[in-house]
């Protein structure tokens, strides 16, 4: 290989590893919140945090403008007839409690340009979406109330979620964020049995299950700082 040749092949190489380096950034924290329920029992409200919850984040910033990111979250969905504003649920006053966990990956985009490298850059906002894998409790009817059964049951569902993100300190960012998981079940609420032999249904049997989690995310940045290459 002449001297050509290897300075175009070193040339390369440098500025793929400038790009590389300068994604090189991930975040580790923590997760705390309210979740609600949005299914054939209790409120209807989309955003009305009854149960707290908590769990963990991971991301790997791959640019400034999207992110990889991986969550676990650990909360409880509860719901009442009685707190509806509807008149036919708070006649036939159904309730539960379920708990729920949930792993979560996807990616998160950013509305601006967010380099962690940069200490100038303060905040964006951001959206993020992927696919959750939760875990719930299986519902049964006991005469007239829905009963937990010890018994478990998973599901794949979609998050939708809208955050903004401030950096508070030089490593440390700040999140919150609104967002709906829609699951491909209607079963959360027992509105459909999860025995076969069970035959007793209420509800809209069309309409999969919802639940919202609103809280707070506390991350601590690391990584490689970006080279700054000047390559004629």
């Amino acid at each position: 290989m002449d001297l050509t040749n290897k300075l175009k092949l070193i040339s390369i190489i440098l500025i793929i590893n400038c790009q590389f380096s300068n994604s090189q950034i991930y975040e580790v924290g923590g997760i705390v919140g309210g979740a609600n329920f949005i299914g054939d029992v209790g409120d209807t409200k989309f955003i009305n945090p009854n149960e707290s919850g908590f769990g963990g984040i991971i991301k790997w910033n791959r640019s400034p403008r999207h992110a990889y990111r991986f969550s676990y979250l650990s909360t409880t969905l509860t719901a009442n007839d009685l707190d509806s504003n509807d008149p036919r649920r708070i006649e036939r006053g159904y309730n539960f409690s379920s708990n729920v966990k949930e792993l979560s990956t996807g990616m998160e985009f950013n509305f601006f340009d967010y380099n962690l490298h940069e200490y100038d850059v303060v905040f964006t906002p951001y959206i993020y979406s992927g696919i959750v894998y939760s875990k719930y409790e299986n519902l049964f009817f006991n005469g007239n109330n829905l009963q937990n059964s010890n018994e478990y049951e998973w599901s794949f569902g979609i998050p939708m979620v809208l955050g903004i993100k401030y950096r508070i300190f030089e490593k440390f960012i700040l999140s919150f964020e609104i967002g709906g998981r829609y699951i491909f079940s209607d079963k959360i609420d027992g509105s459909i049995p999860y025995n076969e032999n069970i035959n007793f249904t209420f509800g809209n049997e069309n309409n999969n299950d919802w639940y919202m989690f609103s809280g707070f995310n506390l991350t601590y940045t690391f990584g490689r700082q970006p080279c700054y290459c000047n390559i004629k």
